[in-house]
C-alpha cells in the first residue's frame, strides 16, 4: 500500500461512522487489531476547548524529561499526519503506510468512522515503537468517544467546558460536561480546569466520587495575569511566575492545567520536574491556536470554532487597533453569537466559504456580520487575506483568521508568507 492508496482507505469511511450508542463499535476494532491499547499508559484529554495546547504543554514536559510520547490530536492542521506523532515528529509514511494496510487487512467491511481509523492506525504505531507514555486527545464528547476505550489512565484531564457538538453532546453545559466526565476511570485521577461553571465542577467531582477517582482542581485564587503580548503571555500561580509562549489568558488557564496534571504524574512514578515543566511552557507553540505570524501586517490564525473559542483569542487582540478579520464557519456551530463577538474587536469582515464541505456561505456570514460591524463577502480565501492585509497596513492594525479549524488549516496550508 502507498500513501494515495492508505489515505484512499481513511478516507473511504464516512466522517462520523453509523451513530454510535456505547464502546462496542471501537472494542470490537481494538480487538481486531489486537489491542494495542493494553500496551500502553495514557493521559487521557477531554473538553470544549484548550484540549490541543493542554496536550503539548504535558507532552512536551514529558519528552523534556526524556519519556518516548506519543502525541494524538484531533482534528489535524495541515495535513493528516500531523495529529499522529511520537515526541513531536510525526508518523513516517513507511510506518503509515504499512499500518493502514494492516488495519485495512482486519476491519473487512465493518461500518467504522474515520476517527477510528485512524485511532487505530496511531496506537498500533504507539505500541510497536513502545511508547512510555501516549497524551491522547479525545475526539467528540469522551463517553462515548471511540478514545475511551483505553484502559484506565495515569491520570484524566478536562479542560474548559462550553457549548459545542450540542446536536450529539446535548443543549446545555451540564449535558456536555456529563459526556466529558466520562473519561474518569476507576481508581484513577482527574485533574478539571479553572473557571468551568459550578456546575461542571460538580458533576465532575460525583463523577470522579462515583469511580473513587481523585479530583484535582487548580486554585483559581492563587492565579492571576501579569501581561500578554505578541511575545506570549505571563501569569503568577502559587506566587511563582511562570512565560508561555502562546498567547492569551485561556492559554495561561491551559497551562496551569499541565502544570497540576505534571505534578500528579510525578507521584505516580514519572520524573518531570520543574524545570521541565517551565521550560515545555516557554517553548511550546501550537499552530493555528492564537498563533501569531510577524509580517506587515502581523496576521493571527486561531481556530476556535464556538464563541468561548472565539473569545479566547479575542481578549488578546481586546488592547490594539480594531482588527480586520477573515471568517469562515461551518454550520454546525453557533456562527451568529461567534460572528457577534468578533464584530465588537474587528472594523471590517471578510467572509468566506468553500474550506470544507459544510461551511456557511460567505454571503449568508457577512449578511449576518453587517448586522454589527461592516462585511463583505469574498469569492476565496486568497482574495479575503489580499484586501484584509491591504486595509489593516492602512489602519495600522492586524489581520484576524478566524471561525474554524478548517480555514485556519486553508490558510497556513496555502495562504503563509505569500
Amino acid at each position: 500500500m502507498n500513501y494515495n492508496e492508505a489515505m484512499s482507505f481513511v478516507n473511504s469511511y464516512s466522517k462520523s461512522g453509523k451513530a454510535v450508542t456505547d464502546l462496542s463499535r471501537a472494542r470490537e476494532l481494538m480487538k481486531r487489531v489486537g489491542n494495542p491499547e493494553k500496551q500502553l499508559k495514557f493521559v487521557h484529554v477531554a473538553g470544549t476547548n484548550g484540549k490541543g495546547s493542554t496536550v503539548e504543554y504535558i507532552s512536551n514536559a514529558l519528552i523534556y524529561s526524556g519519556y518516548k510520547t506519543g502525541q494524538f490530536t484531533s482534528p489535524y492542521i495541515t495535513h493528516y499526519a500531523d495529529r499522529i506523532r511520537i515526541n513531536g515528529v510525526e508518523i513516517d509514511e513507511n510506518s503509515l503506510c504499512e499500518i493502514a494496510e494492516m488495519v485495512k487487512n482486519s476491519v473487512a467491511d465493518a461500518e467504522y468512522s474515520q476517527f477510528e481509523i485512524t485511532m487505530a492506525i496511531a496506537l498500533l504505531w504507539y505500541a510497536c515503537e513502545k511508547c512510555d507514555i501516549v497524551v491522547l486527545e479525545a475526539g467528540i464528547g469522551g463517553l462515548l468517544d471511540c478514545t475511551n476505550v483505553i484502559p484506565p489512565p495515569v491520570v484524566s484531564v478536562i479542560t474548559s467546558i462550553s457549548l459545542d457538538h450540542t446536536a450529539i453532546l446535548g443543549d446545555t453545559v451540564e449535558k456536555i460536561a456529563m459526556q466529558k466526565a466520562g473519561i474518569i476511570k476507576e481508581n484513577s485521577a482527574v485533574v478539571l480546569s479553572m473557571f468551568n461553571k459550578e456546575s461542571v465542577v460538580e458533576i465532575v467531582g460525583e463523577k470522579a466520587k462515583e469511580h473513587n477517582s481523585l479530583l484535582i482542581s487548580p486554585d483559581e485564587t492563587v492565579f492571576s495575569m501579569l501581561s500578554i503580548s505578541a511575545q506570549g503571555s505571563r501569569f503568577c500561580y502559587f506566587s511563582k511566575e511562570y512565560t508561555l509562549a502562546m498567547i492569551g489568558e485561556c492559554q495561561c488557564v491551559n497551562a496551569v492545567t499541565a502544570i497540576e496534571t505534571c505534578r500528579y504524574m510525578r507521584k505516580c512514578g514519572f520524573n518531570i520536574s520543574e524545570e521541565n515543566i517551565e521550560k515545555s511552557l516557554e517553548n511550546t507553540r501550537v499552530r493555528a491556536r492564537a498563533q501569531y505570524i510577524e509580517g506587515n501586517p502581523p496576521v493571527i490564525v486561531d481556530g476556535g470554532h464556538n464563541p468561548d473559542g472565539v473569545n479566547n483569542v479575542l481578549s488578546y487582540i481586546e488592547g490594539i487597533n480594531p482588527a480586520i478579520a477573515v471568517m469562515g464557519m461551518v454550520d454546525s456551530k453557533d456562527y451568529e453569537n461567534s460572528v457577534k463577538r468578533v464584530a465588537e474587536y474587528c472594523e471590517k469582515i471578510f467572509t468566506v466559504d468553500g474550506f470544507t464541505y459544510n461551511c456557511i456561505s460567505a454571503e449568508k456570514l457577512a449578511e449576518t456580520a453587517g448586522e454589527y460591524t461592516v462585511s463583505e463577502a469574498c469569492g476565496s480565501l486568497a482574495e479575503a487575506v489580499e484586501k484584509a492585509k491591504k486595509l489593516a497596513v492602512e489602519k495600522n492594525t492586524v489581520v484576524l483568521v478566524c471561525g474554524s479549524l478548517y480555514l485556519a488549516s486553508e490558510y497556513l496550508n496555502n495562504c503563509e508568507n505569500k
